[in-house]
């Protein structure tokens, strides 16, 4: 029981990371040059497992059970929380938005029809299992995140294998380029999120929580670069925004099939466990009823997707650049506040981390500085 417990809680971090960004990946990857893009999954991959170690240490050192404003609220304060709290909000919804429209893209390309119909039988689905709880996600996370590794495993083989595979493509790199990725790369990595529930999920033995943070976030990365090789090598300059529409189009019906099955588990995944997490901030820390927690984290990403957010790549780099900057800027000040705090021996301890932590504050207010610069055409 203790292992499945384990693996669980490993299978909760994959599967929160491997979601829509996966699918955005090649795209960004292609426009800044394979090995330029895969450096940049390599430096973010180091940063946020770094994060993810200080979140657990975080999550160690404080009674009870909380989510990211919970935590930001007692080591920073009020504007601590007030801060985490917006970011919080336009990340987890940012990503819903994100798989409301890939999911539908997804599922209209394996079965035909209108991708609008799929994005609502997708938000029943979702709405349903959330509904439920933990113990139904954690029980999905289990069996989803290794069927998302064992497609993307087959897809892999077969575009190998198909003749299409050209290694040139792979072999564009410039160090100017290294920012083009920087949002969506950051998206696809970050799930911290989960690690509040992998603690609840190793209740039993919290000393195992710090190896399945480390193996938890070294599998994504992995796979990541690997999908992205595969899809770059195989589409070239016809790589698409959504990775898995390109490739089915050059590899065939089959591969359109299952790539888009892949596409479709990576982001039901995902999408479960940062929803849960957002009802958890409504109901744990708000103090919002159950019921009303829940209406609250599925209306609203609805509302934003009929109002008409339908850009795949711009809604998750958006989203990771400016959430995932604010979130890590916050998650290093909570780690030096908590040890300073000192409220409960934590099962690990990583040390003072100062200077490590001052190089991912700089790294992240620069990433955010670009991001609206960008957006306000600045740069």
């Amino acid at each position: 029981m203790g292992d499945k417990k384990f693996y669980r809680a490993i299978a909760m971090l994959c599967g929160t990371v491997i979601g829509a960004g996966v699918l955005g990946l090649p795209y960004v990857f292609q426009q800044a040059g394979f090995l330029t893009g895969a450096l940049t999954v390599l430096i973010l991959g180091i940063v946020v497992l770094m994060l993810n170690l200080f979140i657990g240490e975080i999550v160690l050192r404080t009674p009870g059970n909380h989510q990211f404003p919970g935590y930001a609220k007692i080591y920073l304060g009020k504007w601590g929380k007030r801060i985490m709290m917006f970011s919080m909000f336009f990340g987890v919804y940012g990503a819903l938005v994100a798989y409301l429209i890939g999911e539908g893209i997804a599922l209209s390309a394996i079965f035909g029809g209108n991708p609008l119909l799929f994005s609502f039988i997708f938000f029943a689905i979702i709405s349903t299992l959330i509904f439920i709880g933990i113990k139904a996600i954690s029980k999905a996370e289990l069996l989803l995140a290794p069927v998302v590794l064992i497609l993307m495993g087959i897809i892999a083989i077969y575009a190998f294998f198909s003749g299409n595979f050209n290694v040139s493509y792979l072999a564009e790199f410039n160090v100017f380029k290294l920012i083009i990725p920087y949002g969506v790369v950051l998206f696809a990595l970050v799930g911290g999120v989960a690690i509040p529930e992998m603690k609840e999920c190793l209740s039993h033995d919290r000393k195992k929580l710090k190896k399945a943070i480390i193996i938890g976030s070294i599998i994504p990365l992995a796979a990541y670069i690997f999908f992205s090789a595969i899809t770059i090598a195989v589409s070239g300059a016809n790589t698409t925004e959504i990775a898995t529409i390109g490739l089915g189009t050059i590899l065939g019906r089959n591969i359109l099939l299952l790539g888009n099955l892949f596409a479709a588990f990576a982001m039901l995944t995902s999408a479960l466990t940062l929803g849960l997490a957002m009802k958890e901030i409504y109901n744990f820390d708000l103090k919002f009823s159950k019921m009303t927690s829940w209406v609250l984290t599925m209306v609203v990403p609805l509302l934003i997707f009929l109002v008409g957010a339908k850009s795949f790549i711009k809604v998750i780099g958006i989203t990771g650049a400016v959430a995932g900057g604010i979130d890590g800027i916050l998650i290093v000040l909570m780690f030096w506040q908590a040890r300073k705090k000192k409220l409960r021996i934590p099962e690990y301890k990583l040390g003072k981390r100062t200077v490590m932590g001052f190089v991912i504050i700089t790294m992240f207010a620069l990433g955010i500085i670009y991001q609206i610069a960008s957006m306000l055409k600045l740069v």
